[in-house]
């Protein structure tokens, strides 16, 4: 056996792949926290020292997909990095009452995500199809720039934009109000909502007959993204906590953060699968006719 086929061999174990994934995100963290402090050294903002030390962390996570050929290495860091990022950044920024109620949201969320990825994960040799796609079509030195700006640091950014109301929510001591506890209730129904439909659509494919079948039962009933309808609704939620504390009129430009997440969804995800969807499955296009998109 040649070491090109040893190493196809070993990265299709599953184990194997999961732990070498597990340690490029320890790395990550470590590296992350290497920059913060660093950059705090240096007498930058707080806030600002936090984003670089993300994308610095989202960069060493690209370069390892690069070297493993995988772009899929990146998908847990939209789960893994928001509670991390948001924990640490309580212990420096400090408290109130509603930042720990949506810091117990955000971990639930995250965990409920990260379990679903890691529920779906088979191996470094499996690359999610709209990454194969790109890597298809384009030449490779497109295929990176691609990679890099588009496929890893675009969503990076948009997460930590969409997690500005919670990185500015302990700027002042406050205890949780009635909105405070409607925000966590949307966030907690949002988690519920994905992993309803999470569950929903493992055992839609455990027992399928056909792919070509379309799961229509239970909340894909109602909506034929009732994912997305969950993650749209858990960053309302975030900006929402944000509003039961310092209200609407004390930065209106937040509300760009659960805006920007919800056009990402309507306008890229979306569009996206359904494509994928229409030329897979024959039947998809009935259904889409008489299911809405969310709910």
């Amino acid at each position: 056996m040649n070491s090109t086929s040893h190493n196809n061999s070993t990265l299709s174990s599953r184990g194997f792949s999961f732990a070498i994934v597990i340690a490029i995100y320890i790395i990550a963290g470590l590296l992350f926290l290497l920059v913060y402090r660093w950059l705090d050294r240096a007498s930058f903002t707080p806030l600002l020292s936090l984003f670089v030390a993300d994308v610095v962390a989202t960069i060493f996570v690209w370069l390892c997909g690069v070297v493993y050929k995988n772009v899929s290495v990146y998908d847990p860091y939209w789960s893994i990095a928001p509670p991390l990022m948001l924990t640490f950044w309580m212990s420096i920024a400090g408290f109130n009452t509603p930042y720990i109620l949506l810091l117990v949201a955000v971990w639930l969320w995250a965990i409920r995500l990260t379990g679903n990825w890691a529920y779906t994960f088979r191996s470094l040799q499996a690359e999610d199809w709209r990454y194969t796609r790109y890597r298809q079509n384009y030449s490779p030195f497109i295929f990176q720039l691609i990679n890099l700006f588009g496929l890893n640091m675009v969503p990076t950014l948009q997460v930590f934009v969409a997690m500005l109301p919670a990185l500015l929510l302990p700027a002042k001591a406050a205890e949780a109000n009635l909105l405070s506890w409607v925000a966590l209730a949307v966030c907690l129904g949002a988690v519920a909502i994905e992993l309803i439909a999470d569950m929903q659509r493992h055992r839609f494919v455990r027992q399928r007959t056909s792919r070509d079948e379309i799961l229509q039962t239970g909340l894909w009933r109602h909506g034929r993204h009732p994912n997305y309808f969950g993650e749209i609704s858990f960053w309302w939620g975030v900006w929402l906590m944000y509003v039961s504390v310092y209200g609407f009129a004390s930065r209106p430009w937040l509300i760009a953060a659960p805006v920007s997440m919800t056009a990402l969804f309507l306008f890229i995800s979306i569009p996206m699968m359904e494509r994928r969807q229409l030329q897979n499955k024959p039947a998809y296009a009935d259904y889409r006719k008489h299911t809405r998109k969310l709910i």
